[in-house]
């Protein structure tokens, strides 16, 4: 009947239900200003977070019991309930790994009269190798860009920074022109949870950066808005804006095409292939952790099981008895 005021039940969940959602908020702010975590890390937080408290338990428990929390993973973590397809485990240990932070913090900051956070199992991480070009293949890939537009230019100046200084391609597009220090032969850069760290830029790499700059970029400078006679972004557009990362991925492809390169080639591919032959030309794996602008040095040894792989792979094609 209309007007009939809610329930005591319903009322409670309501109210349980805003308290969640308000210490989610706070948790991202949390994450964002003592963590300095980036804005895309922060979007996976908060989608991971709010679908969590969109399900059916979280509004009613979720400051009362973790097995709400447990629940609904299992639930993530099994086809059916109206998904067709399960989950790929590196989704699932995401999204277990934000309610546990999301606990952590909760207990903390006294929302939560326990600790909860160690009843979420994070889901083995697979240990998945990355597509790495060799040498070669790489030197087919750059050469492929032989056109001498100023387009062109900067495309072989892009390609050719990334694989120099295995950039992410976030942060090489991220760019200002005032971060590249051509006389010293480095570039500034500022990465993930605001890391800065200065990477060093090859010969060749800064040949076509000095060219870029001198032949290429003063045109489109004139373009911005406002104009701008030095600063600014480093790699821009023919209409003067700072060149996007999804552009750059596309030139990335096009590229590698040309090249007779077609199987998932990315702006990745090179900051792989970067580390990779690092590595196999003797570099300490200490200084790769830094180049690459890595927190741990655990993400940056997978790179030392691939130089095994290749390795053993080019053991067992050249050894007459392999």
């Amino acid at each position: 009947m209309a007007g009939t005021a809610a329930g005591p039940t319903e009322g409670r969940s309501e109210v349980r239900k805003d308290r969640l959602q308000a210490a989610i908020e706070e948790f991202l702010v949390h994450l964002r200003v003592e963590r300095g975590l980036s804005a895309a890390t922060l979007l996976a937080y908060r989608a991971d977070l709010l679908d969590f408290a969109a399900s059916r338990g979280a509004a009613v428990e979720w400051d009362a019991s973790a097995d709400v929390a447990v629940r609904y993973l299992g639930m993530l973590a099994s086809p059916g309930r109206g998904r067709r397809t399960q989950l790929r485990p590196t989704t699932l240990r995401r999204k277990a790994a934000s309610l546990r932070g999301f606990y952590r913090f909760c207990y903390a900051e006294g929302l939560v009269a326990t600790d909860l956070a160690a009843r979420f199992d994070l889901p083995r991480q697979p240990r998945l190798l990355p597509e790495v070009l060799t040498v070669e293949e790489v030197d087919g890939l750059l050469a492929t860009r032989t056109d001498a537009s100023p387009a062109g230019i900067r495309d072989r100046a892009l390609l050719e920074l990334l694989y120099a200084s295995g950039l992410r391609i976030s942060e090489a597009v991220g760019l200002d022109r005032d971060d590249l220090l051509l006389e010293d032969g480095l570039v500034r850069v500022v990465g993930k949870g605001d890391r800065e760290r200065q990477v060093p830029v090859g010969e060749v790499a800064l040949g076509w950066l000095r060219r870029y700059i001198s032949e290429a970029r003063p045109a489109w400078l004139a373009l911005a808005t406002p104009p701008l006679s030095h600063g600014g972004p480093l790699f821009l557009s023919v209409r003067g804006e700072r060149f996007d990362r999804r552009r750059a991925w596309e030139m990335l492809v096009a590229t590698a095409r040309s090249a007779g390169l077609q199987n998932g080639v990315s702006p990745h591919t090179l900051r792989h292939s970067f580390a990779t032959h690092l590595l196999e030309g003797g570099a300490d794996l200490r200084i790769v952790q830094e180049l690459l602008g890595h927190a741990n040095i655990g993400t940056t040894q997978l790179y030392t099981h691939l130089t095994g792989e290749r390795i053993k792979d080019v053991y067992a094609r050249a050894h007459p008895r392999a």
